[in-house]
């Protein structure tokens, strides 16, 4: 039951939606599903190659989606927290970063592998004292070659930043591949948000 200004907003897509409702039952604060088209445009933070020859190159225009973000949290009050999966997790961690009005992150099965990323964030990362993140990955999703190769020692450096800024981190290793648990781990990551920005 919502029972006050606590917002989760969960990053979707309109092609493949999330299901939030199932993975937000029981929870108390107002999860909100945000459709993003075009992830590959709309998430990354900068442009980068295509990860296969044929496909369409990353655009990096995140800020573009961080600055509508950024409007959805004036029209509330907080504190908020953002949560997403795959390139939606990498942009969850890229607002987390960005945005500090953000109490709290999930980056689940993040694309933390993304060129750049784990430096660009060493680099960046501000001070989080007193904020939560949360990240999780599939113990088979380091077999789908690279760049996915190294995205638990990715994602282990992504927590090492945070906690060396201040800010509370847990991690989860889970079954399955990228594709799979996708639910189970979107639940567990809005209960870890909930407990922690209530």
């Amino acid at each position: 039951m919502y029972e006050g200004g606590h917002m989760i907003y969960v990053i979707d897509s309109p092609e493949h939606p999330l299901d939030v409702a199932a993975a937000a039952e029981g929870l108390r604060s107002r999860v909100v599903s945000v459709p993003v088209a075009e992830w590959g445009d709309a998430l990354t933070p900068w442009p980068a190659p295509a990860l296969r020859p044929g496909e369409k190159d990353f655009g990096g225009r995140a800020d573009g989606t961080l600055a509508l973000l950024a409007d959805a949290l004036d029209q509330a009050p907080g504190p908020h927290a953002v949560c997403g999966y795959s390139l939606g997790g990498l942009f969850a961690l890229y607002a987390f970063v960005r945005e500090p009005r953000l109490a709290a992150c999930a980056c689940l099965s993040g694309s933390v592998w993304y060129e750049g990323w784990v430096d660009w964030l060493r680099e960046n990362a501000p001070d989080c004292a007193g904020r939560y993140a949360y990240f999780s990955v599939g113990k088979k999703e380091k077999r789908a070659g690279l760049p996915f190769r190294h995205v638990e020692e990715d994602l282990a450096a992504c927590a090492d930043i945070l906690r060396g800024r201040g800010c509370t981190v847990d991690v989860t290793l889970g079954p399955g591949n990228h594709m799979q648990h996708v639910t189970e781990r979107l639940a567990a990551g809005l209960a870890a948000l909930d407990d922690a920005v209530l």
